[in-house]
């Protein structure tokens, strides 16, 4: 079965991805997914911070099957109650007064770009520049690929969309010498997920708050990977006591059916008027139940806080596991349930596939660190399973 789908994939479809991992699921419940062969694996990865609930969770499952049978689309020529409600729930959750729905976290950072340049532009300022990071990861499209601070996932595209310029993180000297005043917005993750769980300094976060209040200029934080609990708050910035002018989530918020939201304040948010911005799937009712349950879950089974303590159960587990491999383990660095271990270059590789060869999966990023991101619902028991599982792959490089 597993072969004849690799054949299928191979044949038809465009290869992005390489080799993949040799397995393929067709159920889960929990953190649990079974492969069409009937393994168990163990989702440490939580579908790389999107699976928040986990796999099949009730609450999810029947406001899902619920819409399907009313209603998946109608376009947004209408007004839609879901999409209403779900914005009602991430302004009266954050520092936002208004909410746009989208697909992905790409177009939400798109929709923040745009947003930060129309700001201006109907200010009658020609202020278009946006300032983001080394090492950053804010999408796949071409704008968000020249606000991505990583050159080799802007190599082929070149020339880039123009107005972007990375700096290095956590260096106010450095962002203060890249402002000028063309200088519309700097953007940020304050947890640099996909180059391997790095996060910015607080005092470097409030300084860019400060710098920004100081010169005019908007400042946008991507919760794409961090937002609606990750972190052990609902959204990143709340964990360092700041407030953005605009910030973006996605991943998470649906559970697992695409959607995307940029977030703004009021003064900001008013610059988009009819006809400056639009999408067809964006906000559907099916998406945006979708986004309504997780907000119910996280709400009720008091996930924030579920996130925030066994988040610190993982750092303890991880930290104790790095005194015994002190010559393995680099840095072990977490913000609630968004974890990163990072090994030695030469036992990175090696250690991630005997994860996986013991059904736990994970990511690699960078060649280096192993990245964690299970569900916001997960256990001590199931944190203890995974400490187990990487004790023996260290053991055993």
């Amino acid at each position: 079965m597993l072969e004849d789908i690799i054949a299928l994939d191979k044949k038809y479809y465009m290869n992005t991805f390489g080799e993949r991992l040799p397995v393929c699921f067709d159920r889960g419940e929990g953190i649990k997914l079974y492969a069409d062969n009937g393994d168990v694996y163990y989702d440490f990865l939580g579908g790389i911070a999107v699976n928040a609930l986990g796999h099949s969770h009730p609450r999810l499952v029947n406001a899902l099957k619920t819409q399907v049978e009313k209603l998946i689309h109608t376009s947004s020529l209408y007004y839609i109650e879901n999409q209403a409600r779900l914005a009602q729930k991430l302004v009266e959750n954050s520092c936002a007064d208004k909410a746009f729905f989208c697909n992905s976290g790409a177009e939400a950072n798109e929709g923040a770009f745009k947003l930060a340049k129309i700001y201006f532009y109907k200010k009658g300022m020609e202020k278009y520049e946006i300032i983001s990071l080394d090492h950053s990861f804010h999408g796949r499209t071409l704008a968000t690929v020249a606000a991505t601070g990583q050159p080799h996932y802007q190599a082929p595209y070149k020339p880039l969309t123009p107005g972007f310029k990375q700096i290095r993180p956590n260096s106010l000297e450095a962002v203060s010498e890249a402002v000028t005043d063309k200088t519309a917005a700097i953007m940020i993750e304050l947890i640099q997920g996909e180059s391997g769980v790095h996060p910015m300094d607080v005092e470097y976060a409030k300084g860019l708050r400060k710098l920004c209040d100081e010169k005019g200029i908007l400042l946008i934080i991507d919760e794409v990977q961090t937002g609606m609990g990750r972190t052990g708050k609902l959204f990143a910035h709340q964990l360092y006591g700041i407030e953005p002018d605009i910030f973006t989530c996605a991943k998470a918020l649906g559970g697992g059916v695409p959607i995307g939201a940029v977030c703004a304040k009021a003064e900001v948010a008013a610059a988009f008027e009819p006809g400056d911005h639009g999408t067809t799937f964006g906000g559907n009712p099916l998406a945006t139940a979708a986004g309504l349950a997780v907000f119910e879950a996280i709400e009720e089974e008091h996930l924030v806080e579920n996130a925030r303590s066994m988040g610190r159960i993982f750092e303890e587990r991880l930290n104790e596991l790095s005194k015994k491999h002190r010559d393995k383990i680099v840095d072990v660095r977490c913000a609630g349930l968004l974890v990163g271990v990072e090994l030695k270059p030469e036992i990175a590789k090696g250690v991630f596939d005997r994860l996986f060869k013991k059904k736990i999966l994970a990511s690699l990023c960078k060649g280096l660190t192993i990245r964690i991101a299970p569900p916001l619902n997960i256990t001590a028991d199931e944190i203890d399973l995974f400490i187990s599982a990487l004790d023996e792959a260290l053991s055993e490089v």
